[in-house]
């Protein structure tokens, strides 16, 4: 299994593309092997999809987290050229995006008033908009995902428990810092941590991560460090110094969690 990161910034970066990524599972047949949660701000969704080598066309699950811009917006232009190209003929099978009814409901209202009607027929036929629950477990190209509201302040918002073809958990806290009332039952043990690091501790007093419930690299390394979790992934940051946050936040985390530490930049493929 490989998660390849399509985009790692914030709502506000201009220097990467915000956060989304993709599952590859090449054990898979071609139309089974992806599975990509959320889509960015907008349509340079496709661009990213082709700078990592992904054929957009191939695939059919998706899940999206919350109705933020930077999660949110790209999915209807996923939407659109998919039914664009049902209609023409051509994308082959069926496309299933999960997320909790809220967001599902205000995709389809958008898409609805936004798509012509030949590409809005698609719509509940062959794509297929599917209203996930609190604790529901759905298999996924073979992987077992099981969907979980993370207590959001804000918007409401779902993360999710991945299972890997050799056992490992995956588990995302979304882009809010961690609720224990929420998401211990599914965080602890997990081989994997991926959370949002929004800047390093050190620069709280510049970016505000609190104040917009946010969390920085340092409250995030000692969340997977307290959990007893191995891996760590951090994303969903700040882009003011882009060519050296890799090495200044795996430095901030390293003094905090001592196992794997992931900072990937766009398009880069993590092993899992």
């Amino acid at each position: 299994m490989n998660l390849t990161m399509l985009g790692t910034g914030n709502a506000l970066v201009t220097e990467c593309y915000n956060t989304c990524y993709v599952y590859t599972d090449e054990t898979q047949a071609p139309e089974h092997r992806y599975f990509m949660v959320d889509a960015g701000g907008g349509g340079q969704i496709f661009t990213q999809l082709k700078m990592a080598g992904i054929d957009w066309k191939q695939i059919h699950e998706i899940f999206l987290t919350h109705k933020h811009i930077d999660h949110f917006t790209g999915m209807i232009w996923m939407v659109r050229l998919i039914t664009q190209n049902m209609k023409a003929g051509k994308y082959d099978g069926e496309t299933h995006i999960y997320g909790h009814a809220e967001v599902i409901a205000l995709l389809d209202d958008i898409c609805r008033k936004l798509l012509q009607p030949g590409q809005i027929k698609y719509i509940g036929d062959r794509l297929k908009l599917i209203p996930v629950d609190d604790g529901e477990s759905r298999m996924i190209n073979n992987h077992r995902v099981t969907f979980f509201d993370i207590g959001s302040t804000k918007a409401k918002q779902f993360g999710y428990t991945l299972e890997t073809e050799d056992g490992k958990t995956i588990c995302c806290c979304g882009d809010e810092p961690y609720n224990a009332d929420f998401e211990e039952r599914y965080a602890r043990g997990a081989d994997w941590l991926l959370h949002e690091a929004f800047c390093l501790y050190g620069e709280r007093e510049e970016f505000h991560p609190y104040e917009k419930h946010h969390s920085t690299v340092k409250d995030a390394a000692e969340l997977a460090a307290g959990l007893g979790i191995p891996s760590l992934v951090l994303y969903h940051t700040e882009d003011k110094n882009i060519r050296n946050r890799k090495s200044l936040y795996t430095g901030e985390a390293a003094a905090y969690f001592h196992g794997r530490i992931e900072v990937p930049d766009d398009l880069e493929t993590i092993s899992l």
